[in-house]
């Protein structure tokens, strides 16, 4: 059943994160279980990556899991299950003594075994145990992107992009609503089109308008969440811009229209919101203060909103959709080769969050955001380098397995997997699959550019997950082939640009002699006339697990040197 399914996957996840005493939060987004970690040690990088559900993992202010869309939904539940369950129950209190941990061995017993030291070799003696000379494999390259990542993570703990993070939490729990209010339009668009279903279509387009018609109050909720007030009285406040009465009201010379400022009025009347409030409490003696304070912040607030916030938060949120139209009007392939190519830097600098109010105020004025589309194609010249990267080692099994294993997400647009595992330590197929991202973001503001924009009616997927999500101003199935072709195009350019220029022939030697990093199953020797030794001569030389072969030792029949037989890669 589906449910043990998913019920199996949390089992197999939280003993590896360190178990349920060593998570301080749990939380979801559209593709990835973050977790809050308390002893990051604890955490078994390399055996969450076995997993087969587990498409990636990446660390950032919380340490996220990526299980992909859908799938994180299911097992989420089902995580925070076993969790509060762990944490119910006492632990045994012969747990511990039954452990054993003997120091010597019961009289009688054969020795254990021991990693003992290989015996030094004597003069003439064949060097068997020599060190293969360094190869670079996927393991490696993970651990570049690791420290990559790590530096990055560091740099960008700067008070601005900790403040675009913040921003980014309070919009990325309305994403599911997002999605599932985009879909529904698209169906009532498809039916209105069609002339199908009269009586059903305005069932949908309630449904589908509903949530948008509302977001101020859940932006404003969540951000006096998110800034340390009380989160009822920050949707309060937000809850004075949908009001219909603002129509009575005017400011600055004109009549307010319900909704004017968006979220983004939203956003700054929680703000404010919460500094009333904060000086509220320390002033407020305790005995009043479950009085006086919600009603000054609300009074405040909500005059600041009505005669200051929603005005000039509706000139910002104007400005930004006449801004984003003419952008690709006027200038929209070079615009797109802009975006599309710059994306990925962004997303390290930590500044595509600030794109997250952005995308939401589009999607409130027009329906839909013209700039999701363009930066979705990042993550197709990400694939396309990827694709390239795979062709050109083929010898390196290691690298070929992390590629093959994270494709499938990075299609469905999530790209971390390939990035700090492939092309960011690779280093030069990160730029060219920038390359493949600007080319496929310019031939969608082609279009825009044209009159045919492409736009998502949410935010948050990308890659073939946006696909139900695609709306423009034109028929649905232009708008559909515009988005396919642009996707075509960062696929191919990132893959052009990758097998061409990505990797020098210097390079590609150097990965192709890697070997494979797991296990070869060890014959033994077919023993020999024994012969005296010494103690240490009759030591045994443990080989260890994964090794590269020895100089001098037999290699399986037809394969280089230092490389294992495809049998091995199975």
């Amino acid at each position: 059943m589906p449910e043990d399914k998913n019920r199996a996957i949390a089992a197999a996840l939280l003993p590896l994160v360190g178990g349920a005493g060593n998570l301080t939060s749990i939380a979801h987004c559209m593709t990835r279980l973050r977790l809050g970690i308390q002893d990051r040690s604890l955490v078994q990088d390399e055996a969450l990556k076995a997993l087969p559900a587990v498409m990636g993992v990446v660390e950032d202010d919380t340490y996220q899991i990526v299980l992909g869309p859908g799938t994180v939904a299911r097992v989420t539940p089902e995580f925070q299950r076993l969790v509060a369950q762990s944490r119910d129950t006492p632990p045994a209190p012969e747990a511990e003594a039954a452990a054993p941990t003997p120091t010597t061995a019961p009289a009688g017993a054969p020795p254990a075994p021991a990693l003992a030291p290989a015996p030094p070799t004597t003069a003439g003696a064949p060097a068997s145990n020599a060190p293969a000379p360094a190869t670079t494999t996927a393991d490696d390259l993970a651990a570049q992107g690791a420290a990559l990542k790590a530096r990055q993570k560091s740099r960008n703990a700067t008070p601005v992009k900790l403040f675009l993070r913040r921003i980014a939490n309070i919009f990325v729990p309305l994403i599911p609503a997002l999605i599932g209010c985009g879909i529904i339009a698209g169906i009532n668009g498809l039916l209105t089109n069609l002339g199908q279903l009269p009586s059903v279509v305005p069932a949908l387009a309630a449904m589908a308008s509903g949530f948008m018609s509302l977001i101020a109050v859940f932006v404003g909720y969540n951000t006096a969440k998110e800034f340390g007030g009380t989160p009822i009285l920050g949707g309060a406040v937000a809850a004075v811009i949908v009001f219909p009465g603002v129509t009575h009201i005017t400011a600055f010379g004109q009549h307010l229209s319900p909704g004017q400022g968006g979220v983004l009025g939203a956003l700054a009347a929680a703000l404010l919101a919460v500094q009333v409030e904060k000086r509220c409490r320390k002033a407020v003696p305790e005995a009043l203060d479950v009085l006086v304070t919600p009603t000054v912040t609300v009074l405040v607030t909500g005059l600041v909103t009505l005669f200051g916030l929603m005005f000039v938060a509706g000139e910002v949120a104007t400005a930004i959709g006449t801004g984003a139209n003419w952008l690709l009007a006027h200038g929209g392939a070079f615009a797109g080769l802009v975006l599309g190519g710059l994306f990925l830097p962004l997303v390290m600098l930590g500044l595509h969050q600030a794109l997250i109010p952005l995308h939401t105020t589009l999607i409130e004025q027009q329906g839909y955001t013209v700039l999701l589309p363009i930066l979705a194609m990042a993550g197709a010249g990400q694939v396309g380098a990827a694709i390239a990267v795979y062709l050109r080692l083929p010898h390196n099994h290691s690298i070929r397995r992390t590629i093959k294993s994270a494709l499938p997400a990075g299609f469905l647009g999530v790209g971390e997997p390939l990035i700090y595992g492939v092309s960011l330590p690779l280093g030069r197929p990160f730029l060219t699959a920038c390359l493949g991202g600007a080319a496929g973001g310019a031939f969608v503001g082609l279009f825009n550019q044209l009159g045919d924009a492409v736009g998502s009616t949410a935010i948050g997927p990308s890659g073939w997950a946006l696909f139900p999500l695609v709306k423009g101003n034109q028929p649905l199935a232009t708008t559909l082939v515009v988005y396919a072709l642009g996707l075509a195009v960062g696929y191919l350019v990132g893959f052009l640009a990758t097998y061409f220029f990505g990797l020098s022939q210097q390079r590609r030697t150097e990965l192709n002699a890697a070997v494979d990093s797991r296990p070869v199953p060890t014959t033994p020797a077919t023993p020999a006339t024994p012969a005296p030794a010494t103690p240490a001569a009759a030591a045994p030389v443990p080989a260890t697990t994964g090794s590269p072969t020895a100089p001098g030792a037999p290699s399986a029949p037809g394969a280089p040197h230092g490389v294992k037989a495809p049998a091995q890669d199975r």
